[in-house]
């Protein structure tokens, strides 16, 4: 047995209490109060009504006023309420409605429009209920499908950039070194400069995942010239050349056929940049298209730099780190040759950041767990 809905009926008048009860009894469970002072003390005594019906002309508080209270209060905004009324000029029933009634009738009532309108919008109530409540429900399914989404690109990011790092002489530390130089960057750029309408915390956490997947396409790279202890002939630097193209076709396959979900595409399409155009220079003399000034994607550009100020304090097996101060100075020379100048200044005010950063994350300290 279904359990009955239940009538808040509020009117000064017995009488009027008495007939509306007698016509509702028989389908609904009815509740009465003889003022709207009383019906606003009670309406949220169990049970609580799930539909109210108001009368406007009342001693004292009228059912303008009741409303008002009813709708200002999150816990009542959303029952609905008729006006019941002798008035029936327009502009009484235009009030109410702006009030946030949702029906209007007058009196005398009459029971088989008075059990249709009621009838009528608890039906209403109970769909919106149900709408929100599969709205909760596909926004829970969303997030979860958002998290699920996010978890799936951060392990392949990671398990990819660690298949390119085995083939490398670089340690895993360059990838958290490079990607906390980029957020250094993008964050300096975000709060002091004209780059701050291209940024966004959403982008900058984007470019920042996308970073460690920079040299994926030296897996397609010869050991004998990726490994080759000293310096690389013409021939052989120009083989090497191709990781950048190697791994922007990578990743774009793996854009084809897929969801075309926003977040992972644009993932995807950031990573591709970073891996086509990280080795582009500012004056146009980079590769692998010899693109110039902005027509380099801003995530390549921050690349960039983080990617050689990695390579000049680090040890490789075909040369001795550069120290910090000598690091700086020769990004400083390749200000506006090989680097954006807006973003050589960025990285000026935020050098000691980058000292920190290559302290805290050392190859003396190797790790690899901590990818972000």
């Amino acid at each position: 047995m279904s359990i009955k809905k239940t009538i808040l009926v509020v009117d000064d008048s017995p009488t009027n209490i008495a007939v509306i009860g007698d016509i509702l009894s028989p389908y609904y469970q009815v509740k009465a109060a003889n003022s709207g002072q009383r019906a606003l003390k009670n309406i949220l005594k169990p049970p609580v009504a799930d539909l109210i019906l108001l009368d406007v002309m009342m001693p004292e508080m009228d059912g303008y006023s009741v409303l008002k209270e009813l709708q200002s209060n999150i816990e009542t905004q959303a029952i609905p309420v008729i006006f019941v009324t002798a008035m029936n000029e327009t502009n009484d029933e235009k009030q109410g409605l702006e009030l946030g009634a949702v029906d209007y009738i007058t009196k005398p009532v009459r029971p088989a429009i008075l059990l249709a309108r009621v009838q009528t919008h608890l039906t209403l109530k109970d769909a919106l209920k149900k709408l929100q409540e599969k709205n909760t429900g596909l926004e829970v399914e969303v997030q979860d499908r958002t998290r699920e989404r996010d978890l799936i690109r951060d392990v392949s990011m990671k398990a990819l950039s660690s298949l390119a790092k085995t083939r490398d002489n670089e340690t895993g530390n360059h990838i958290l070194r490079t990607q906390a130089y980029i957020e250094t960057l993008a964050n300096y750029l975000f709060e002091h400069s004209s780059y701050a309408s291209q940024l966004s915390k959403d982008k900058i956490e984007t470019i920042t995942k996308a970073a460690p997947l920079h040299d994926i396409g030296k897996v397609g790279i010869p050991d004998a010239i990726l490994l080759k202890q000293g310096k690389l002939t013409a021939d052989e630097f120009n083989i090497m050349k191709k990781h950048a193209q190697l791994g922007a076709d990578a990743l774009k396959e793996c854009t084809k056929n897929m969801d075309q979900d926003e977040g992972s595409i644009g993932f995807l399409y950031t990573a591709i940049e970073i891996s086509n155009y990280h080795h582009e220079k500012w004056d146009g003399k980079g590769y692998p298209e010899g693109l110039s000034g902005d027509n380099i994607p801003l995530s390549a550009r921050l690349m960039s730099l983080a990617d050689v100020f990695d390579a000049l304090i680090s040890r490789r097996c075909y040369k001795d780190p550069f120290s910090f101060d000598e690091s700086v100075n020769i990004i400083l020379d390749g200000d506006g040759t090989h680097f954006d100048p807006e973003i050589v200044n960025a990285f000026m005010h935020v050098k000691e950041k980058f000292l920190e950063i290559s302290q805290t994350y050392s190859d003396d300290d190797f790790f690899t767990d901590d990818i972000m």
